[in-house]
């Protein structure tokens, strides 16, 4: 066998590959941050609701007009539960997109 071939992963290749590891750490940390601190809207019923969230899915509030008191527990229900599902839909694929970005072009297997 050639001499730094060894098993088909050389030396520069592990290096290469502890590099982006590295670099795709640092990376985290500073996206988690910014997800942390983005706020997202999610609304339903025409804005009647809307529920905010941040791109970690954390609750940050939730706004509910005078209008949707008018309709009903039952409906003003349906309504935050819309709202909710459309901010958590929002925050999900914001951090996917985010992640995707961050990961780009590393030839990363499966969802990574």
């Amino acid at each position: 066998m050639p001499q730094g071939q060894g098993f088909g992963f050389g030396l520069g290749k592990m290096k290469e590959a502890f590099q982006k590891a590295q670099q795709i750490q640092e990376g985290a940390k500073v996206l988690q941050a910014e997800l942390d601190e983005m706020r997202l809207t999610g609304q339903a019923g025409g804005g009647l609701v809307k529920v905010t969230l941040s791109g970690n899915q954390e609750p940050h509030g939730v706004e509910i007009s005078p209008e949707a008191l008018n309709e009903g527990a039952e409906v003003l229900s349906d309504l935050v539960l819309a709202a909710l599902k459309d901010a958590y839909n929002i925050s999900t694929t914001t951090m996917r997109e985010r992640m995707e970005e961050l990961t780009g072009g590393l030839g990363l297997p499966g969802n990574f």
